[in-house]
Order: structure tokens, then sequence, then C-alpha cells
């Protein structure tokens, strides 16, 4: 019932989300400022492709930032708004798809997923306005983080976890400023998946619950930010577009068709592009400090 109940408020939020953000694009259009030139399907192929991979636990945010970097897609400035308001229907539609197969307790999701929610608030506001410069530096040590995390999983250094589905007392303050912060950072760039399931186990919770407290929070966390993203005008429009239509796509794909896929290898791979994304964001930060 409960689960219901933040489902169906999880969809009001989108809805409005959706509604500003249409509202946004044809105002834009109309006053002839919409971004010129690219090209939308890329732009589509780019969001199915990450959010199918998203869905199957790479993440997004990481690996589309290395492709919007490397084929110049989006201005380094608005690329920390475009991954949130870009990916907002895909994230919802996954968590609407898994935030009822995995039991947890409701009390640690509700606050997990409010904690988040504000973290996020805060930190759009803030990243929104930043320069670019600050942007790229703050991107390049995200994708680190990023990087790190992913890496201390395949290297099977990350904690493994305990049984618990619930956190009380001194854990669960420790789970509500962890994911607050996570929220704020998820604006600068760092995915939600890696970073919340490291967090999740390290205070002693089953593995299994990892999924829907991190789905809830991006869930609830991107609308807002997406929102704050849109009224600073700091992302591209048809990338966010294409990708919100497109990205669905992929998330059926993975959840009902795929399902489940090999992943390791590709997951190495994704490091290695992390990485190296992150140093080019430092070097274009430091050319912009020689200019």
């Amino acid at each position: 019932m409960i689960i219901n109940i933040i489902s169906g408020i999880l969809m009001a939020f989108t809805l409005f989300f959706v509604f500003v953000f249409f509202q946004d694009y044809v105002k834009t259009k109309k006053e002839g400022r919409l971004e010129e030139g690219g090209n939308f399907l890329v732009y589509g192929i780019v969001g199915l492709i990450a959010n199918f991979f998203d869905t199957l636990g790479i993440g997004s945010f990481a690996p589309t930032t290395a492709v919007y970097k490397f084929l110049k897609l989006v201005d380094d400035r608005i690329i920390p708004g475009t991954l949130n308001v870009a990916n907002c229907v895909p994230v919802v539609t996954e968590a609407l798809i898994f935030m009822t197969v995995i039991k947890v307790d409701i009390t640690t999701l509700v606050t997990m997923i409010l904690a988040a929610t504000a973290g996020s608030y805060f930190g759009a506001g803030i990243v929104s306005k930043l320069p670019k410069k600050k942007v790229q530096i703050g991107m390049g040590i995200a994708l680190l983080i990023v990087a790190f995390v992913m890496l201390s999983g395949l290297l099977n250094i990350m904690p493994v976890g305990g049984t618990s589905t619930s956190l009380t007392g001194v854990k669960l303050i420790a789970g509500l400023i962890g994911n607050f912060m996570l929220g704020a950072l998820m604006c600068i760039g760092i995915g939600n998946y890696a970073p919340c399931m490291a967090l999740v186990f390290a205070l002693g919770m089953s593995p299994k619950v990892a999924f829907p407290i991190m789905m809830g929070s991006c869930a609830f966390l991107e609308p807002v930010a997406a929102i704050k993203f849109i009224r600073e005008g700091a992302y591209h429009r048809k990338v966010s577009l294409a990708t919100n239509l497109f990205g669905i796509i992929g998330v059926l794909i993975a959840a009902y068709i795929v399902k489940e896929l090999p992943l390791t290898m590709l997951k190495w791979v994704v490091v290695i592009v992390i990485v190296y994304t992150s140093v080019i964001m430092f070097r274009s930060a430091m050319k912009k400090k020689v200019e």
C-alpha cells in the first residue's frame, strides 16, 4: 500500500517535471534560442544505450559524460544539468519497475529517499550557477570517485554488506547524511548506483536492498534537480528531449527482454573510459587557466 503511495507521488513529481520541461522547450524554440545543429537520432541512440546499461547495473552518468565529451555533443558547463534533465523519465521508469520487486523497510526507504532529494535540491542550485572551469574540475573529481567505486567492486574490495533490510539509530542517521551528500553530488555528475550501493553495504544492509534505495533516491531527486536546472537554463534541450524519449525504450528492453548480461569486461572498459574522461576534464580546466 505504502509503495503504491510512493509510486503515485513519484508519478506526480514526474508529470510536473514533464510540464516544466516542455514549457521551457516550446518557449525557447519560439524565441529562436534552441540549440542549432546536432543529430536528434544520435542523441537518442546515446540515451537508449546509456539507460539500457543503467538498468542492468552499469550506471549512466559517467559513461554518458564520456560520450558527451568525446563527441562534443554538450558543452562542459551544462553537462551536469543535461545529465539530470535528460535521464529523468527513464530513471523514474526504472524505479517504478523495480521498487516493488524487493522488500525493504519502508521507514528506511522513505527517509533515505527524502535525504537524497533534499541533497539534490541544494546541489542543483549550486551546480547550475558554477562557471565552466569549476564544473570541469568538479566533474573530473566526480568521475574519479565513480571509477574508484566501480574498481573496488570489480576487485572485490568493496564492503559485501550484511543481511539487514532496515536501518535504525546511529546507522540510520549515517545513512541519511550519506544519501543527502550523494543526492547533492549527483548534480555534478556522480551517478547514484555504485556510491549508494557502497553506502548501504558499509552500513551492513543486504546487497538486495541497495537497488530499491538507489532507484527510489534517483527517481525522486532527479525531477527536483532537473526542474532546478531547467529554470536556470543550464542544460541542452534537444539532447534532453531525445534521451528522455529513447531512454525509456532502453530501460524496457533491459528490464523485460534482456534482463541480464555478463558485464564484467564492459565494466573494466567503462572504468578506463571514465578515468580517461576525468583526465580530459582536468586538462580542459587547466587550459582555461593558462588562457
